[in-house]
């Protein structure tokens, strides 16, 4: 027989996990307390719970140890001998604890220090730039890499591990990854002033859109593919280019017309070196989208770089 007294009523159940045969952190927290205050009351104050919450946890944790630790009295708590031994182990789990929780910290503050997002070249040049400086003013002390490319190119980094976090503008979300739409943004057909299409009256339609050579982003970019998708076929290609600023000095070097964002056409829309053409018949708004690999939302700060993107 044990030479330990067991609370009546209980007894100890061999066997099981782990996880219910020891104490949980905050029941061990309590006892530490007790037995360095000699005050189940001021225990209970220490660890931020009431008196009644306290005795409770204390005579849980001896149904579950199967052990009496706590000798009550008017003068006080004291510990009983079992009591006092499960301290001493007590003890050194929670300093386990302490450790383990110091070392899950210095983790967080180096995947924190750091963050690559991968964004497709309309979302890097015309809203990145004003996100990543209201970051910058809650997280200074992040290092924030950009990559910039294509919706396709976007996603092989996410999927890679190479970026923490990704913005891509095409019309459906890359396999492999999760998503929250963050703004809409419409495509527009834009031309030289000298081009026939800038004094035209009538509105272009499908047809004659289709049918003509366009200066085109390249193959992946989110652009092309909300073109294609509404045009119901390929868009025919007059030259095919890697960046949006390369298509607008291309088409006001009057090379031909082409469709472009909405956000990247302002200003030379108000300066006319660009003229928007109009269009009917044609679904050119899309969608712009946070994505990150399924199963894994964000965290820190790019958390938080995503939360500014919907402020």
């Amino acid at each position: 027989m044990s030479d330990m007294a067991e609370p009546s009523g209980t007894r100890s159940v061999p066997g099981g996990s782990l996880a219910h045969r020891v104490p949980d952190l905050g029941a061990l927290e309590l006892l530490l307390a007790v037995a360095r205050l000699g005050s189940l009351g001021g225990a209970a104050r220490e660890v931020g719970i009431s008196q009644p919450a306290a005795s409770s946890r204390i005579r849980s944790m001896e149904r579950q140890l199967g052990v009496a630790l706590v000798d009550r009295s008017p003068r006080g708590s004291r510990l009983t001998d079992a009591g006092a031994l499960v301290t001493d182990w007590a003890r050194r789990i929670v300093e386990a604890a302490e450790a383990f929780d110091a070392g899950a910290q210095a983790l967080r503050d180096r995947r924190d220090s750091r963050l690559t997002v991968a964004a497709s070249m309309t979302i890097a040049e015309y809203l990145l730039p004003g996100w990543l400086l209201a970051l910058r003013a809650q997280w200074p002390d992040t290092a924030v890499s950009l990559l910039a490319g294509n919706s396709a190119t976007v996603a092989e980094r996410l999927l890679s591990g190479e970026a923490d976090l990704g913005f891509v503008e095409g019309v459906s979300v890359p396999p492999g990854l999760d998503s929250a739409v963050i703004a809409r943004d419409r495509l527009i057909v834009v031309t030289a002033p000298g081009h026939p299409w800038a004094r035209r009256r009538r509105p272009l339609e499908a047809p004659e859109l289709a049918a003509t050579a366009l200066i085109l982003r390249e193959k992946g970019s989110g652009t092309r593919q909300v073109l294609d998708a509404a045009l119901g076929e390929p868009a025919r290609p007059l030259i095919e280019l890697s960046s949006t600023t390369a298509v607008k000095a291309a088409v006001v070097s009057g090379a031909g017309p082409a469709v472009l964002s909405e956000l990247a056409v302002g200003e030379e829309l108000a300066m006319r070196r660009l003229v928007r053409v109009p269009v009917q018949g044609v679904a050119l708004a899309r969608d712009l989208r946070a994505v990150w690999p399924t199963g894994h939302r964000p965290t820190g700060p790019a958390r938080e770089l995503l939360s500014l993107t919907r402020g």
